[in-house]
């Protein structure tokens, strides 16, 4: 008996156009079932399926059979599923609603009704695993950090069957190491998980079967290995050799800190002007509020930012609309900056004109999006649209946090290809922080390892080479 068995799903959001279409799919007892595929291409919508968020939650035309643990779920509640599938969500802060770590794990054994001693219990094994300190403040956590917490809080729950959506989107290659070896010893002690993820290079190692998504339909890969050359080609760089230049941003022994607890320890560096510099480190090495200082998000504790982009923007003033215009931030998480009604109004709040967004839209692959709600597309489609926003201001700076999460391999060159076009045809300098090995050395000039609030490397493409072959 299969642990998931999905027959003949057809599925529509609005009625008219299919998301899935005669799609079949089975996950077993014992495996790690991977399941990849392009964007938007309905795997987050197979896993609302599977948890019961479809149709209990989110609405849609669905046929078709849903077994769980060998048993219908047609007509069942949403509890009633729950106590069968566990379910790690893609974007982290929609998970998280406690200000503690430990009561978040807390909370999710709490709505299992399990007795107080055996929720302590799953908190100490779970943040063992994922390797969290109790104590931590969630609203503190680095974008990885908050991933494995979502994930220790499914896992304290003790379903049989988990599913996880872009579990390694913001983790480290440590961190996303240890993830999937915790998954595996899971499915060896007789777990059914399901990983749906596009970074196949760190997940294929450790799984049985492979599912591909597309076309409107699901089908079995049956050579792991060609799949995995297929999707993790080695990406170009079609960017100028780059001579270093003046600095534009010079950082002079940078601290911060919130409360007791120091995240930067004194950072020293230079973004040269018009280069692309790659911040590299292990979630929580202080990578996202390097990048919100320099920003002007943050004001830093201790130490001086000095930026030569205009004398008329104080030293230790925080940032002004005039700043931002011409420093573009682009967030890890996209639904904090997504907030008009349609893509298309997204992309052309700040851009010069209408016609000039929709060359940017149509650039970013979002056109076809145009008259849709930024949050009712993939977190993939979001991440592409928020990018687009930001580059349609077109910034002197450009700082992007995790720009290529959520993004199959296609869209990634893709993504990859556009940035490095706009940032030679505008001579921007751009600052990145990725986890993805595939696009880091295709965007660096510069690469800075930051390691226990510190500065603990400087080069180039040697540099990201070395950090991810280690």
């Amino acid at each position: 008996m299969s642990a998931i068995a999905l027959k003949d799903i057809n599925f529509s959001y609005d009625g008219n156009t299919k998301i899935l279409e005669n799609a079949n799919f089975t996950a077993e007892y014992g495996e790690v079932t991977l399941l990849s595929g392009h964007s938007g291409e309905g795997k987050s919508t197979l896993m609302y399926i599977i948890s019961g968020i479809i149709p209990n939650v989110n609405s849609g035309e669905l046929t078709g059979q849903v077994l769980i643990d060998g048993e219908d779920m047609k007509g069942k509640k949403l509890g009633h599923i729950c106590r069968k599938v566990g379910v790690v969500l893609q974007n982290a802060d929609e998970q998280i609603i406690q200000k503690v770590v430990e009561d978040e794990v807390a909370f999710a054994c709490e709505n299992l009704a399990y007795p107080s001693e055996k929720i302590q219990k799953q908190i100490d094994i779970v943040c063992r695993l994922m390797k969290l300190e109790k104590g931590w403040k969630c609203r503190t956590l680095s974008g990885g950090q908050k991933q494995r917490l979502i994930t220790a809080s499914t896992l304290a729950m003790g379903q049989k069957i988990i599913i996880l959506d872009e579990p390694l989107a913001n983790l480290d290659k440590d961190g996303g190491a240890m993830l999937m070896g915790v998954l595996r010893s899971l499915a060896q002690a007789g777990y059914c998980v399901v990983v749906i993820e596009h970074r196949l290079d760190m997940v294929l190692p450790f799984v049985d079967t492979v599912w591909h998504a597309g076309n409107k339909g699901v089908h079995k890969v049956q050579n792991k290995h060609e799949y995995l050359l297929e999707q993790t080609a080695k990406m170009g760089d079609s960017c100028p050799v780059y001579t270093e230049q003046s600095p534009l941003f010079e950082l002079q022994d940078v601290k911060f800190s919130v409360k007791e607890r120091a995240i930067l320890k004194g950072v020293t560096l230079q973004i040269p002007k018009g280069g692309r510099v790659v911040l590299l480190g292990e979630n929580g090495c202080g990578k996202t509020t390097l990048l919100r200082l320099i920003a002007r998000l943050y004001k830093p504790t201790g130490g001086s930012i000095t930026q030569y982009i205009d004398l008329k923007f104080k030293q230790k003033s925080r940032g002004s609309r005039a700043w931002y215009k011409r420093v573009g931030v682009v967030y890890q998480n996209p639904d904090y900056q997504l907030f008009m009604p349609t893509v298309r109004q997204e992309i052309s709040f700040g851009a010069k004109s209408e016609e000039y967004a929709a060359e940017i839209a149509e650039l970013f692959g979002v056109k076809h999006l145009w008259n849709r709600h930024p949050q009712s597309l993939s977190e993939g489609q979001k991440r592409r649209v928020s990018i687009a926003a930001v580059a349609a201001c077109r910034p002197e700076v450009l700082l992007l946090d995790e720009p290529t999460v959520g993004q199959d391999y296609d869209g990634l060159k893709q993504m990859v290809d556009i940035l490095n076009r706009l940032h030679a045809q505008s001579g921007n300098t751009m600052i990145t922080i990725t986890h993805d090995v595939r696009c880091a050395e295709a965007l660096c000039d510069v690469a800075y390892l930051i390691e226990d609030g510190v500065v603990s490397a400087r080069g180039g493409k040697d540099l990201v080479r070395q950090y991810f072959n280690q």
